[in-house]
């Protein structure tokens, strides 16, 4: 009693304690509060993930602006830089704001976490109080049994208890325990006892010979099983065995989690469970005490010539407890798999007995009951069933579980010696997990043999329970497989001509999953992957920033794959020639070009481009707009064709078909002779001694990794080189209408580069051949044909660049004749008109036209112009060299117009026009007189015209039909013209003097030609005229205007009434006194030498040199005859 008393007494307190203490607690540090704080993470973001898209977002755009930035304008350049440096500077503000903000984001975050527990304190306080109300309502009710008096009385009289049972008091009544020392000695005596029963007589399972014994009982360890430790329930030979504990031996990955719900070492009632099983096992044949026969029924005696063998029965029974506890957290591991995200796509069932578990993965939901898959897929990928499972050993070793050849001879040793000609109440189970695996057949599209699988990897290993990485490995592999098969049908299925290639399709490993490297074009790459969790297919690039926007056509692409995985090659195609169509038209947009991905052809019109086109791309040509330069894709590359389109306007639809197509060979423009033909259906580029083939050969074509890598420029380039195709069809086009051969030539062969052309025409300019024609079959019946050299030199320009092309067409002149004058310049180079040009020094006129398609007809009708002006200038050069008439000189000459002196300082300009008009074409004569300027400087501006006035401009449309009747005869009708005027100046001379001293007199007179040799002068009265008639031999008739050389009656003389009074003027009476005496006076006065003047009836006939004089003295005479 006294030991009770001092349990109640004062508890004494340590004061050696190290840590401080607070009214007997420890007080924890704030880095421990801290800790238990619950984190709160809702709607935050890492400041890293924030920069990281922001900076991805600018670098997008910046390599956007650099791609399209220059083709815009300086203004359209500055402004759309402008715009984007302000909008990017917003956005770098708020990111540089939100930074800032990040300095107390710590702060925050432990605001957050301090309300979120205060939220949980405040939830606990309110379960306690609903706690303590309902205590108390609970305990309103409960009562107290009455107390028991009789007892209560007994002890109070007597000292001690009159009615207690005495097992009451023998229960209470603890027995004197045993001594430290005789608890180890009786510890020790049992583990005699034990060792000595399992050497002699008890049969050990073979798979639990290994084992120790301690502490007063046996522990065996079965590997990879368990771990049991049993106690003999005495030391008498028919004294059984009781269990003590068992530790499973597995280990669970998972954490502590999968540790905590399935202890290595069994607790609570799981442990009852056990050790209820266990003893009922041990003490299966062992006969029951004498006190409880009567409560329990009678236990199962052994047969004769059995022996006892519990060991046995405890092993099979922890044997399938192990398996079957394993098997539970395999089940269990994957039921936490489904509530994670996988319960769409992985079913789980367990047997009724719970020794098979069979999980499905790669679930797919159902098809609606309206919709109806021609292609039937599985609603699985495959199947995993984890068994447990007898193991027998070979029929040849008897009956028993599978062990090894020692083991069986061991156990055979050991049941000979322990139980002689006796026979075990039980035999040994051998038990094992069976991993199977088995593939839906089908799945994605593939069947996979389940030999595929690695051993190793269908096995449940005790020491590593993780159900994920059994299923993630079989996963992998499945998966691996059929990325396989998906190789080997690119490379030798019907797409093999496509993804044959080395290195166009490889299995690689991408961020830790396996996936099928696809390679589509020039740096253009897909990753297709199965998703281990969904079983479906996934399709991605390579994650570039500039294809952002690809992402949808790939899931897509994806969807439809999932719906119908069969279709993979048919969908990988498509998916590559819609990339490869995408870079080609956005290079195509980067140039300006306007391009189409369809046009309105029939399908028979597309069947023109061959059987091997998988897509096109027409980029319409600006200057041609029915012609196109088509990128036809093949398996292997881009083939370049030009067509020339027609629309059908009797179609409904406006249908076009191509009329022409020529095929493009690029490889060989930079390197080898180019030649353009315009016969349909004919490789472009390759050399004259080539044969011609429909469609270039595919086999040389075929290039690893480069036929789709198309860049900017060489697109500018075949762009460039159709225009320059187009302009050469049809300037061969007009040469073929027109007869005119022509051949091929390479004017810029072996010559070098200037920088300044590099800087203004194309790079293929040099690559492109010039057409050549013989000058006498396109200058045939045009006039001055003769003034050419043999060849004549085509070449379009300008088909590089936005202008208008244009054609060139040079022609070597045979007479070289210097330009001149005020007009031609001092460049060696001069350009008379926007359409002529002319090399001085290599005496080369070039033609320039500005429609190609009427350029021929230009150029003859400039030709015919120009011939002419230098058929002129050379004769009139060679009239003054020959020094027949001294005073013909060439003035000016400029390719338009030749301006020479014909007599003295009296000048005619000429030019012509329209050539080639069915009238023949006209000539313009302008007469003006050089060399008097500096000689009248005070003269009024009448003076000034009249000393520059040639006469012989009245006669201008009589003059100019000398050369424009020449029949094609140009330099005799040019001697022709300048006889004439030469003859005619002393006449018209003398006209215009007598006009002007008319004039000077008040007498009006009026001078006018007739014809080219023909003037008339008439009188004040308009009834008189004289006549100035041209002769052969510089003779020139002086005649009475009203006498007509055509009237056979004219001969006799004037008459009334007759033939001059019809035509309006009067016979001058006494006109042959008048002419006589005109002579006489003239002969008298010694100007006119005898001899030289003929008079007849009508008039008088004198020389070219007296005209003058004669003429002024007739003029005065009839002018006084007149009056009088």
């Amino acid at each position: 009693m006294q030991q009770d008393g001092q349990v109640g007494g004062p508890i004494p307190v340590n004061t050696t304690l190290s840590f401080p203490m607070d009214h007997g607690l420890h007080e924890p540090s704030v880095e421990e509060l801290e800790r238990e704080l619950p984190a709160v993470m809702d709607g935050q973001i890492s400041l890293g993930d924030l920069l990281s898209r922001v900076m991805q977002a600018i670098y997008a755009e910046l390599a956007e602006l650099a791609e399209t930035m220059p083709n815009m304008s300086d203004s359209a350049r500055k402004r759309t830089l402008a715009d984007w440096v302000v909008k990017t500077k917003k956005q770098v503000v708020k990111l540089y704001a939100v930074t800032k903000w990040t300095r107390d984001a710590e702060t925050v975050q432990k605001c957050m976490n301090i309300t979120a527990f205060l939220m949980t304190q405040n939830h606990q306080f309110e379960g306690a109080m609903e706690g303590l109300k309902y205590a108390r309502e609970s305990l309103d009710p409960a009562r107290l049994r009455n107390h028991d008096l009789l007892t209560s009385l007994d002890v109070l009289t007597t000292g001690s208890y009159l009615r207690l049972p005495t097992c009451i008091t023998k229960s209470m009544i603890p027995v004197t325990p045993l001594t430290d020392s005789q608890v180890t000695q009786t510890l020790r005596d049992m583990e005699d006892v034990i060792r000595y029963r399992l050497r002699v007589s008890e049969v050990v399972p073979v798979e639990m010979s290994q084992y120790r014994i301690a502490d007063g009982r046996v522990y065996f360890t079965v590997p990879k099983l368990f771990e049991v430790s049993l106690c003999l329930r005495g030391a008498q030979q028919d004294d059984g065995w009781f269990f003590v504990h068992v530790m499973f031996l597995i280990n669970i990955r998972g954490g502590l989690t999968g540790l905590q719900d399935f202890p290595r070492t069994p607790t609570g009632i799981m442990k009852r469970h056990i050790t209820d099983e266990a003893d009922a096992r041990l003490a299966f044949y062992l006969p029951l005490p004498e006190e409880a026969q009567n409560d329990i029924p009678t236990r199962p005696q052994l047969p004769s010539g059995v022996v006892d063998t519990p060991l046995v029965r405890v092993y099979n029974f922890l044997q399938i407890m192990s398996l079957s506890y394993q098997l539970e957290i395999l089940w269990y591991q994957a039921q936490r798999m489904r509530s994670l995200g996988w319960a769409d796509y992985l079913t789980i069932e367990m047997s009724q007995n719970r020794k098979v578990m069979t999980v499905s993965y790669w679930i797919r939901q159902p098809p609606p009951s309206g919709r109806q898959n021609r292609i039937k897929l599985p609603l699985l990928g495959g199947t995993i069933t984890i068994s447990i499972v007898e193991s027998h050993g070979p029929s040849y070793a008897g009956r028993g579980p599978a062990r090894s050849p020692k083991r069986r001879v061991f156990a055979r040793l050991q049941r000979r010696a322990k139980l002689g000609v006796g026979m075990p109440s039980d035999e040994v189970e051998g038990l094992k997990f069976q991993v199977l695996w088995e593939p839906a057949k089908g799945a994605l599209g593939v069947n996979v043999l389940p030999s595929i699988m690695f051993d190793d990897l269908l096995h449940v290993d005790a020491d590593n329970l993780d159900f994920e990485s059994l299923l993630c490995g079989v996963i992998e592999r499945h998966a691996h497989s059929i990325l396989e098969t998906y190789q080997y049908q690119l490379q030798n299925g019907q797409a093999r001509t496509v993804f044959s290639l080395p290195g166009a399709v490889t299995l690689i490993k991408d961020e830790g999953v396996q996936a099928l490297r696809i390679h589509l074009c020039a740096d253009e790459v897909v990753i297709m992957t199965i998703d281990s969790r969904t079983g479906r297919l996934n399709l991605r690039d390579t994650g570039d920033l500039a294809a952002a926007g690809r992402g949808p056509h790939f899931t897509g692409f994806s969807e439809q794959l999932n719906e119908n995985p069969q279709h993979l090659i048919t969908a990988l195609i498509r998916l590559r020639l819609m990339t490869i169509t995408d870079l080609a038209e956005q290079k195509a947009k980067y140039l300006g070009l306007e391009s189409f991905r369809r046009r309105n052809f029939p399908p028979q019109e597309l069947h023109k481009l061959g059987p091997a086109t998988r897509g096109t791309l027409y980029i319409q040509l600006s200057n041609f707009p029915n012609h196109y330069l088509v990128l036809v894709i093949t398996d292997e590359r881009f083939q370049y064709a030009l067509i020339t389109t027609r629309i059908i306007t009797e179609s409904m639809y406006a249908d076009m078909i191509m009329e022409d197509i020529a095929w493009l060979d690029f490889d060989r423009i930079h390197s080898e002779e180019i030649v353009i033909t315009a016969r349909s259906d004919m490789c472009i580029g390759k050399r004259k001694r080539d044969s011609d083939t429909d469609i270039p050969n595919e086999s040389e074509m075929r290039k690893v990794d480069s036929g789709f890598n198309i860049e900017t420029a060489v697109l500018r380039e075949l762009y460039s080189y159709c225009c320059a195709r187009v302009a050469f069809m049809n300037v061969e086009r007009q040469f073929k209408l027109r007869g005119i051969p022509f051949t091929h030539v390479n004017p810029t062969s072996g010559s070098p580069v200037t920088l300044q052309l590099a800087h203004i025409q194309s790079s293929l300019a040099r690559s492109v051949p010039a057409l050549c024609v013989q000058s006498q079959d396109i200058l045939s019946g045009a006039p001055a044909a003769e003034a050419a050299m043999p060849n004549i030199r085509v070449i379009p320009l300008n088909w590089w660049s936005e202008k208008n092309a244009q054609v060139v067409t040079s022609v070597k002149l045979k007479y070289v004749q210097q330009p001149m004058g005020k007009t031609a310049g001092t460049s060696a180079v001069i350009r008379p008109s926007k359409r002529i040009i002319y090399d001085t020094t290599q005496a080369v006129v070039s033609f320039l036209s500005e429609n190609v398609n009427t350029c021929v007809d230009e150029f003859l009708e400039e030709w015919a112009r120009v011939s002419k002006m230098v058929v002129i200038a050379r004769e009139v050069a060679q009239m003054a060299k020959e020094g027949s008439w001294d005073d013909v000189r060439l003035l000016s000459f400029d390719l338009r117009t030749v301006e020479f002196a014909y007599a003295k300082d009296y000048t005619v300009s000429i030019s012509c026009q329209d050539q080639l008009s069915p009238m023949g074409g006209n000539f313009n004569l302008r007469f003006s007189r050089c060399g008097r300027l500096h000689a009248r400087h005070g003269q009024d501006k009448d003076h000034h015209h009249q000393e520059f006035f040639n006469p012989h401009d009245d006669a201008e449309p009589f003059l100019r039909n000398i050369l424009r009747h020449g029949h094609g005869r140009l330099a005799p009708s040019l001697h022709r013209l300048v006889t004439i005027l030469r003859d005619t100046l002393p006449i018209v001379v003398v006209l215009e003097d007598i006009r002007q001293e008319s004039m000077h007199n008040n007498r009006g007179v009026d001078t006018f030609a007739k014809a080219a040799g023909w003037y008339r002068l008439l009188n004040i009265d308009q009834r008189h005229a004289l006549d100035f008639r041209l002769m052969t031999g510089q003779r020139v008739a002086i005649l009475d205007g009203s006498f007509s050389l055509f009237d056979p009656t004219g001969s006799r003389g004037p008459a009334e009434g007759g033939a001059g009074e019809m035509l309006g003027l009067k016979p001058i009476s006494h006109f042959k006194d008048i002419v006589t005496n005109a002579v006489r006076d003239v002969v008298a006065s010694g100007s006119v030498q005898p001899g030289k003047v003929a008079i007849i009836d009508v008039g008088v006939i004198c020389h070219t040199v007296d005209v003058c004089q004669l003429g002024k003295s007739i003029h005065q005479r009839l002018v006084s005859h007149v009056a009088h």
